[in-house]
């Protein structure tokens, strides 16, 4: 199992020179990759791009790129930059985002998430392989632009550049069992948020092996990659006061009633009654209440919170998932050489 590090949404005017530190402690830690993040604050590429230039050995990826922010071509052109740039260090995350952020943010038609992204990755590869221009007409993408209102001066057009790989890996954020079957047949890796080792096999173990066994490339190296927040002490309950307030964003506020795929991954997961109870507090706008209603079971299952011998009896459930590169999120320079002494 690799180790990765997340380096989360910040405000990088204030914290920038920090997280460079951090991504070279990383890096000299043997940490295999470092990730950025974007909602509707700073963007995923260009801090990566400051950090990626700090730093020697250690890969880059956003975890994720909203597809609804970039056209295919805009990200594959970021990914070829990028990649050659830093030598062949690239990774690229992409994600549909929601329709809060899409429609809400971007002005996005959220439209079909499966078929947008089966869609953009085929035009992103394309244009990497760079083997003929790029011509696409399908539901959500129509290259060169064919419509009513189309000047008719378009053109099927070719990268300029030769990337320096033609291949790189994409991983794909997904969380319902259909995207995940997708990202298994599709991507390279994966990008689970909220992800319990102890209940993967009942939650998406059936939808990783459909996706694989529709795979053009049914022998390759799936890597399901997953954010674990990770915090050293010896206060659990203060410790889990930390974590509280983000699963009660995500599982009580990322969306709406019957649309929350994070509520809807938590009821997978065996909590149904805690997480309607979040979600309603939430929503009502008792987001103190909602927190405070986060139980240590939720947290313990998503989390790796207390003391050194804590930890290491509970990454075992880790190593034994399947989980190819566990992506950490720590303040903590303890909790990032812990985890580097426990799994590397």
């Amino acid at each position: 199992m690799q180790l990765g590090i997340n380096l989360g949404y910040q405000d990088w005017g204030k914290g920038l020179s920090n997280a460079v530190k951090v991504a070279q402690h990383a890096d000299r830690l043997g940490y295999d990759s470092a990730w950025t993040a974007e909602a509707y604050g700073t963007d995923a590429v260009t801090p990566l791009t400051w950090l990626m230039a700090h730093t020697e050995r250690i890969k880059f990826g956003p975890a994720i790129m909203q597809m609804p922010a970039r056209t295919p071509a805009m990200t594959a052109m970021t990914a070829a930059t990028l990649d050659a740039m830093s030598g062949g260090r690239f990774l690229l995350g992409l994600g549909a985002s929601g329709p809060q952020v899409a429609e809400g943010w971007h002005g996005q038609r959220y439209g079909k998430p499966l078929v947008r992204t089966r869609e953009y990755v085929s035009i992103v590869r394309e244009i990497l392989q760079r083997e003929k221009p790029l011509e696409h007409h399908g539901e959500h993408y129509d290259i060169p632009y064919v419509g009513d209102d189309a000047t008719g001066l378009g053109k099927p057009l070719k990268l300029i550049v030769h990337p320096l790989r033609s291949e790189i890996p994409v991983y794909l954020a997904a969380i319902g069992p259909h995207n995940v079957a997708l990202a298994a047949e599709i991507a390279d890796g994966w990008l689970p948020m909220l992800f319990s080792p102890h209940r993967y096999q009942d939650a998406f173990g059936s939808s990783v092996k459909s996706g694989l066994e529709k795979s053009s490339d049914v022998s390759k190296a799936f890597d399901i990659a997953p954010t674990v927040t990770v915090i050293v002490g010896d206060d659990i309950e203060k410790l889990a006061g930390f974590i509280r307030p983000m699963i009660a964003l995500y599982v009580g506020g990322m969306g709406a009633r019957g649309k929350n795929f994070y509520n809807d991954l938590a009821c997978r997961y065996g909590f149904e009654a805690e997480a309607k109870h979040i979600q309603d507090l939430y929503l009502d706008g008792k987001k103190q209440e909602a927190a405070a209603a986060v139980p240590l079971e939720m947290i313990d299952e998503v989390a790796l919170i207390g003391p050194r011998e804590r930890i290491a009896d509970r990454i075992d459930a880790w190593k034994a998932s399947g989980v190819g590169t566990l992506i950490v999120a720590a303040a903590q320079p303890d909790a990032l050489e812990l985890m580097a002494e426990l799994t590397l």
